[in-house]
C-alpha cells in the first residue's frame, strides 16, 4: 500500500491510497468466500468455492468491485494512521480509479482536520458599545406596586365595572347559534382590563354592573380548541363585583411582607439588586459583542464536512429529546412554525457560529501557549465542591483515569481565552464614554424579595463561555 497526501483545502487533505495487486488478491479471496456462502455452486459447500469458480459464477467485475470495497475498510484506517492525519469527521471516499494497466487501484479519501489558526491579529484593546446600567424610580415603583398587589384585598364593589375591578362571571359562547362548550365557564373571577381570556370580554364588562347580562361579538384565542381565531357571540352574566384595595407602602407593611424593617432598607436593597442584575446583563452583552468582534477580525473557514457533521448531531439530539415527549420532528416544525429548509438553515448558522467560536478560542489558547496544570485543575475542583466533602486530588486522579481531564482542560482553556477577550474590551456608551461594569456584590443581608420580576440566570455568563460546546450540545 502506497499513500500520498495533498492539500485540497485549508483544513482538508486528500489521501490517495494505491491498492496493489497482492492486496487486492487477498481481498478477492475474502469476498469470494462471502459471496459463495450465499450461492449454490454445484460440487462445493457454501463458502468453499475457489475464487476462479466464484468469478465465473458471479462475474469477475462484480467480485473485483466487492474486493475493492472490502479492502477500503481495512486499508483506509491504516493509511490515515500512517500519514499521521487526525480526522474530526468520518473520512469519505471521493474517487476510485480502477483503470491502470498494471491493475493498481487508486482511492482518494477526503480527510477533514480540526481547524487551528497558526497566527492571530493583535486585538489590543477595542471599544464595545453597551448601555449604562441605571436603575430608575419608575422601575422601583413597579416593584413596589407588585409587592402591594401581592397583599391587596378585595371588597364588594357597587356600580359600573372598570379596569382593575374583579367580576365573578358566567360566560358562554355561540357560533351561528350553536353553543361552544369549550368556551363556557362558570364562577370565573376575572380582572377587568387584563385582556387575558377572550378578545372582546373586557369591552363587554366595562360599564356593566352586578346582575347585568351583556352580549356581544368576541374572538376566540388562537389555538383555542379547533375554533381558535374564529368570531363568536359572547354572553356574560355578572354575578359579583369586587374592587381591589392596595395596602399603603409603609414600614409596617414592609416589615410584615419582607425581610426588611423599613421602606428605606427595602428601597436600598431593591436598587442594589436591580443594579447588580443590569450590570450582569450588560457584562453578558459585552462578552457576546467582544467575541463577535474577534470573530469578525479573523478568517475562519469551517470545513463543510465539519458543519454537516455538527448539524446532523444537533438534529439527532433534538429528535431524541422530542421522542421522550412523544413528538416527531414534523410536529415540532409545525408547532414552531418552521419549514424544513428554514430549520436546517438555522441549524447550519448555529453550527457555523459555535464551531467558529470554539476554533477561535482554542487558537487563542494555542498561540498564547497556555496549559492547564494539575494545580489549575485542583483549584477548579475546589470551586465545584464549594466546601462540600471531597478530596480534590483524589477526584483529579479519578478524572484522569476516566479520560475526563482532556475535555475539562479544553473547557478551561476556552474560558480563559474568552476572558482575555472580555478584558481587552472597553465598555463605552453611544457617545464613547467609558461605562463602569464592575460587578455589584450582593451581601447575604442585602438580598431583597423582588416580586413579579424575571428570574435572573446566575449561571448565564459562565454558560456563555462554553457556548461553542453546548450543542456539539445546546
Amino acid at each position: 500500500m502506497q499513500t500520498e497526501v495533498s492539500e485540497t483545502g485549508r483544513f482538508e487533505r486528500t489521501l490517495t491510497v494505491r491498492l496493489e495487486n497482492d492486496e487486492l488478491a487477498e481481498a478477492k479471496k475474502r469476498v469470494a468466500r462471502k459471496i459463495s456462502k450465499g450461492m449454490k455452486i454445484k460440487g462445493f459447500r457454501p463458502g468453499k468455492a475457489p475464487l476462479a469458480v466464484v468469478e465465473r459464477t458471479a462475474g469477475a467485475d462484480y467480485v473485483r468491485s466487492e474486493a475493492i470495497d472490502d479492502a477500503i475498510q481495512s486499508v483506509i484506517p491504516a493509511a490515515i494512521d500512517e500519514a499521521g492525519l487526525e480526522p474530526v469527521t468520518v473520512p469519505s471516499v471521493s474517487a476510485i480509479r480502477d483503470e491502470r494497466e498494471d491493475g493498481v487501484v487508486e482511492i482518494d479519501v477526503l480527510v477533514t482536520l480540526w481547524p487551528v489558526l497558526e497566527s492571530l491579529p493583535d486585538f489590543g484593546t477595542f471599544d464595545i458599545e453597551v448601555d449604562t446600567p441605571v436603575v430608575t424610580d419608575d422601575e422601583i415603583n413597579q416593584q413596589y406596586e407588585a409587592l402591594r398587589n401581592q397583599f391587596a384585598e378585595l371588597s364588594d364593589h357597587e356600580g359600573a365595572l372598570s379596569d382593575g375591578d374583579f367580576a365573578m362571571i358566567d360566560v358562554s359562547a355561540k357560533q351561528n347559534g350553536e353553543p361552544i362548550e369549550s368556551a363556557t365557564a362558570k364562577d370565573l373571577m376575572y380582572e377587568v382590563g387584563t385582556e387575558s381570556f377572550i378578545e372582546g370580554l373586557d369591552e363587554l364588562l366595562s360599564g356593566a354592573s352586578v346582575g347585568d347580562i351583556v352580549e356581544g361579538d368576541a374572538t376566540l384565542p388562537e389555538g383555542f380548541s379547533d375554533k381558535g381565531g374564529e368570531a363568536v357571540t359572547l354572553t356574560v352574566l355578572v354575578k359579583e363585583a369586587k374592587t381591589k384595595t392596595l395596602p399603603e407602602l409603609s414600614d409596617e407593611m414592609v416589615a410584615d411582607a419582607t425581610e426588611f424593617e423599613t421602606v428605606e432598607a427595602l428601597d436600598t436593597a431593591l436598587r442594589r439588586n436591580m443594579l447588580a442584575y443590569k450590570v450582569h446583563a450588560q457584562r453578558q452583552i459585552l462578552q457576546d459583542k467582544a467575541l463577535q468582534y474577534a470573530l469578525n477580525e479573523v478568517d475562519i473557514e469551517v470545513p463543510e464536512a465539519l458543519i454537516t457533521s455538527e448539524v446532523e448531531a444537533r438534529v439527532h439530539n433534538l429528535v431524541h429529546r422530542l421522542e421522550n415527549d412523544n413528538i416527531n420532528i414534523q410536529d415540532y416544525l409545525r408547532i414552531t412554525g418552521q419549514d424544513e429548509e428554514a430549520f436546517i438553515g438555522n441549524l447550519r448558522d448555529q453550527a457555523d457560529h459555535a464551531l467558529s467560536t470554539r476554533i477561535l478560542l482554542e487558537s487563542i489558547a494555542a498561540v498564547e501557549g497556555w496549559e492547564v496544570t494539575d494545580e489549575d485543575m485542583i483549584e477548579h475542583i475546589e470551586g465545584l465542591l464549594q466546601g462540600q466533602d471531597g478530596d480534590p486530588a483524589e477526584i483529579l486522579e479519578v478524572w484522569k483515569s476516566s479520560g475526563q481531564v482532556e475535555a475539562l482542560s479544553g473547557d478551561m482553556l476556552r474560558e480563559r481565552a474568552l476572558l482575555s477577550l472580555v478584558e481587552a474590551a472597553v465598555p463605552v456608551d453611544k457617545d464613547g464614554n467609558t461605562v463602569d461594569l464592575t460587578p455589584v456584590v450582593i451581601e447575604d443581608d442585602e438580598i431583597a424579595e423582588e416580586p413579579d420580576t424575571e428570574e435572573v440566570d446566575e449561571d448565564s455568563e459562565a454558560a456563555a463561555s462554553t457556548a461553542a460546546d453546548d450543542e456539539s450540545e445546546e
